[in-house]
């Protein structure tokens, strides 16, 4: 097989592999730092192998050993966003074959971007302080060094000492706890994920006050004790969820599905780490994050330039589950919702834009820059595509299914995925080699071709939209209550984001749509944000400080993002979003505060 470079990462990994890491972490809440000790298990993989190199970010580095004996380390030139290599010269010179533990003693930084720490304040008790770790995609270096990149899977072992009245968790089989025997104020949690080839951005760590509840026969669900129950009811069809992945994909290999509901803050919707996802209270369906337990997680993309793979994937095998659990028609209808929020990143990168390619490359480009829905709903819109092409849903998820199947436990490149895509359907090699596949992954902007999906569910949505639309002044007295009563809450969503894919409604209408519908009073996320930015952009004072509260008050970007940019494209809202931000970056995730001070062109710094 042909070496894959990653442009995101320092580490050689065509020269070594890491094989497994045992952790041992200190959790210092007063200093907001991890002290850590990592061994780190490297296969050789060429012959007179001496130096190691390895991804750090704002790490304090110690002491380095290998095979017990002092190693010579140095770490270099710091860049922008990938950190600084750890140069480490090996006492002893390997082969082929061989393997050597590398041991490093260290300390983060209060800065580590993989890292948020919430005072009591920010919490749901109000009386313990909170961490957690989110290292997708290149945040991991920042908490542990490591080769930092999916090219590169692993297993792991880690101890964390922490207040005794706080416990920890990560994504990994707990294995136990005890006194910590230097500090009787503090306890020592265990943890290992003996499956092989775990990608580091799946290396997750909590530690919180927290309760569980059991909410299936592999599944708790985590939180702060404040919002245990509701969520243990709100997850209560995860097993259902599970085993319709199953019937689709094949077996759930990692054992026990936990859920852990972070605080507000957390920058995504949720995060596919195995045995324990992480879910943001906004997020009310995690068949996506459950379906990352396959694609993601069992296989994943061997640099990020191929995160299509994960996400394109991962979002067909959502659509599945919708269609097993409601319906075809069903499927139809979020593939036309995805298809919409296609557009409006498209339209926001510029339709010319390398970053929307569904294969971009990332030479010098900051992976946390190129995030939009492109990998997601390109990526879905091409194997539908396929779908079509090949024989229909269940022939081409015949094929999903022989594809994780056949790269279990490995990473992928786009051309492997392609050339198992042609194997597979030998028989129709005809009908793929006419597929311009070219224009589908290396070519910027909207896919070649645009589906035809299934509009029943919809129809009822773009005929209230365009009234709306197509509606004067005079006009507005006839819209009703009854105009949406028998409209789900997934047809909301699509009622309001048909009307922002168009040129802004005037003020009277948002008014008078607020009269009849009340949207304000709605909590569902995904409706409020449509709504809010429908109303900022028809220029409604009133909707400025709902919008900006909504944005600070959770940390998610698919929402914060866009109602802060909304906010700041109207000239006469642009103070109020940049007074807004500075005075709340302080207590964002820095991935998120970092991402919103570029759409609003403000000077920040979080150390990323």
């Amino acid at each position: 097989m042909v070496p894959v470079a990653d442009p995101c990462s320092f580490a050689s990994f065509s020269k070594c592999l890491t094989k497994h890491l045992n952790l041992t972490y200190q959790v210092d809440f007063d200093n907001h730092v991890l002290k850590g000790k990592v061994a780190l298990t490297v296969e050789v993989l060429e012959d007179k192998f001496s130096v190691l190199t390895l991804d750090t970010k704002d790490l304090k580095i110690l002491k380095v050993s290998a095979n017990g004996q002092t190693a010579k380390f140095a770490l270099g030139a710091k860049h922008s966003y990938k950190g600084s290599p750890l140069e480490i010269t090996l006492p002893l010179e390997l082969s082929r074959g061989q393997h050597v533990i590398v041991e490093i003693e260290y300390e983060t930084s209060p800065r580590a971007s993989a890292l948020q720490w919430l005072s009591p304040a920010q919490t749901a008790g109000k009386k313990q302080p909170y961490l957690f770790s989110q290292c997708q995609a290149t945040h991991c270096r920042t908490l542990v060094p490591c080769q930092d990149t999916p090219s590169v899977k692993h297993t792991y072992y880690a101890q964390v000492s922490v207040p005794k009245e706080l416990v920890a968790l990560m994504s990994a089989v707990q294995d136990g706890q005890e006194p910590d025997p230097n500090d009787t104020s503090r306890v020592i949690y265990r943890f290992r994920q003996p499956y092989e080839r775990f990608t580091s951005v799946c290396v997750a760590m909590n530690v919180f006050f927290v309760l569980s509840r059991v909410i299936g026969p592999r599944s708790k669900v985590w939180s702060e004790k404040e919002y245990v129950d509701k969520a243990a009811f709100e997850f209560s069809e995860t097993e259902m969820m599970l085993k319709t992945a199953e019937s689709l994909a094949g077996p759930y290999v990692w054992g026990q599905y936990d859920l852990l509901i972070l605080p507000p803050s957390f920058p995504y919707g949720g995060m596919e780490n195995p045995c324990l996802t992480f879910v943001t209270p906004t997020l009310l369906v995690i068949a996506h994050e459950i379906s990352h337990s396959w694609t993601g997680n069992l296989v994943t993309n061997k640099t990020w330039e191929h995160f299509w793979l994960n996400e394109g994937h991962t979002v067909y095998l959502e659509r599945m589950i919708g269609r097993a659990l409601e319906s075809e028609q069903f499927r139809q209808f979020k593939a036309m919702g995805g298809w919409k929020e296609l557009h409006e990143s498209i339209e926001r990168f510029g339709a010319n834009n390398v970053l929307t390619n569904l294969v971009p490359s990332l030479q010098d480009v900051n992976p946390d820059d190129s995030f939009s829905s492109v990998p997601y709903e390109k990526g879905f819109a091409l194997l539908y595509y396929l779908e079509e092409l090949m024989g229909g849903p269940e022939v081409f998820m015949g094929f999903v299914k022989s594809y994780i199947q056949l790269f279990a436990y490995s990473s992928v490149t786009t051309q492997e995925w392609k050339d198992h895509l042609f194997t597979y359907f030998k028989d129709k090699v005809d009908l793929l080699n006419k597929v311009d596949w070219n224009a589908w992954m290396h070519t910027p902007g909207m896919p070649p071709v645009k589906p035809e999906y299934d509009t029943t569910l919809a129809d009822a949505c773009i005929a209230l939209a365009q009234r709306w639309l197509k509606a004067k002044d005079a006009d507005l007295v006839g819209f009703s209550e009854a105009d949406i009563k028998q409209f789900s809450s997934h047809q909301l969503i699509e009622f309001l984001a048909l009307l922002l894919v168009e040129d802004p409604l005037p003020l009277s209408h948002v008014k008078r749509m607020q009269e009849v519908h009340h949207f304000n009073s709605i909590a569902n996320s995904e409706i409020r944000c449509r709504w809010l930015r429908l109303c900022v952009r028809a220029q409604w004072e009133e909707a400025v400080p709902l919008a900006l509260k909504m944005a600070v008050d959770q940390g998610r970007m698919k929402f914060t993002r866009p109602l802060f940019r909304d906010v700041y494209n109207v000239a006469k809202f642009r103070d109020a979003s940049v007074k807004a931000f500075k005075e709340h970056s302080a207590t964002m995730h820095p991935v998120t505060a970092t991402m919103v001070a570029k759409d609003l062109n403000v000077e920040h710094s979080t150390g990323l």
